[in-house]
């Protein structure tokens, strides 16, 4: 299905009910879960070292 005709698809779907949670489909290499320390101000999540200069996104799932 072309991404046009599933664009439209999907404009004609029910709207989703504001609860809080999205959901969201992402295509990847590898993952990972883990849990964010506090690290002064701010909370920090340490990543394997291969992935170093490569681009990630950072889902929070609660």
């Amino acid at each position: 299905m072309s991404v046009e005709k599933k664009l439209k698809k999907e404009d004609k779907a029910a709207p989703i009910k504001s609860s809080g949670k999205v959901k969201l489909e992402i295509y990847g290499e590898e993952m990972v879960e883990k849990i964010v320390k506090l690290s002064g101000n701010s909370g920090r999540v340490y990543l394997p070292p291969d992935w170093v200069g490569c681009r990630v996104k950072i889902v929070r799932v609660d």
